[in-house]
């Protein structure tokens, strides 16, 4: 399953990044990155390790300070008034960084207190909260008898304490079991249901594919290319592609410089594009290679990422 992406046209952006650089003495770690986030929609901001992504999401929540460039929350420039933009802003780091000397609704009680919501208010949004993250059953629990999955749904239960207009993702299921994965996308649809703008980094590409509306992709701190799911993979990779494994790597080479395709290491052997035309043909020729594996399957964002950066996301 793919997202669809909204439409732009009457809609307002609640984020947007002009113009990011973040430089380290003369070391430029992001150039130049723009982007609007709109309400309802999903974002992804993905790249291979070194690409910026965590330098470029502290910008804009205002944990790191843009070298140039500036970050807008509605009408608000973080950089400029960062308490009145965070106001508005969730976020769910990589690390729970839940209290373990409160129980589960302490939490978000406690939590409550940094947007001045106190005594019965506190309470009654805590619960509502938990309820919405299913885990009104676990109100009194300590969190250490919590499961990594229920922990990532109570941080995202504390992230809508101030019911923001921007949430703010962080490789949010990493580590999670399948299933814990699943529960949690579910509430992201949720979020973007009610009208959320969605800003997600994540290492998962089924995830990415599953829950992006729109995609930004980086390489050394620069975008590389943008858009949706559908629209990377049909314009980088095309439709389907081609794994080989068992050959030599010059015969493979030979037939994609005929086919007027591309080839990459993928694993332990190659990796081809399909040309929209003679794809059969191209085909036959590598399965009279007598290869241990060929595989002929549908293009994916992996594949987006091999053909761009020349490496997967692990």
């Amino acid at each position: 399953m793919i997202a669809v992406a909204p439409s732009h046209s009457t809609s307002t952006a609640v984020l947007v990044a002009y113009d990011l650089w973040k430089l380290y003495g003369d070391r430029p770690v992001v150039q130049g990155v723009s982007f609007s986030l709109y309400p309802g929609e999903v974002l992804g901001l993905l790249g291979p390790n070194g690409a910026g992504k965590t330098t470029t999401v502290g910008m804009l929540y205002g944990a790191v300070a843009p070298s140039r460039g500036f970050v807008q929350i509605g009408t608000t420039t973080v950089q400029d008034d960062g308490r009145s933009a965070r106001a508005r802003m969730g976020i769910v780091t990589q690390e729970d960084n839940l209290d373990p000397d409160f129980s589960v609704i302490e939490n978000l009680i406690h939590f409550a207190h940094h947007y001045r919501i106190r005594g019965a208010a506190a309470r009654r949004l805590a619960g509502e909260l938990l309820a919405q993250v299913n885990l009104q059953d676990y109100a009194n629990h300590d969190i250490f008898e919590l499961s990594g999955g229920l922990k990532r749904r109570l941080v995202l239960a504390r992230s809508q304490i101030n019911q923001p207009d921007v949430v703010f993702l962080d490789e949010p299921t990493t580590g999670l079991d399948p299933d814990a994965r699943q529960e949690f996308w579910k509430l992201v649809t949720e979020l973007k249901q009610r009208g959320c703008g969605v800003l997600l980094t994540t290492h998962y590409m089924d995830e990415a594919q599953r829950l992006c509306d729109r995609l930004i992709l980086l390489q050394q701190g620069q975008v590389i290319d943008q858009g949706t799911p559908i629209e990377l993979i049909d314009r980088t990779v095309g439709k389907d592609v081609v794994e080989i494994e068992g050959v030599e790597e010059s015969a493979v080479q030979s037939l994609a410089n005929q086919a007027q395709t591309w080839i990459r290491a993928f694993g332990s052997g190659y990796l081809l594009a399909l040309p929209p035309m003679d794809s059969h043909l191209l085909w036959e020729h590598l399965a009279a290679l007598n290869p241990t594996r060929l595989t002929r399957r549908r293009a994916n964002l992996e594949d987006v990422f091999l053909r761009l950066t020349g490496s997967v996301l692990s």
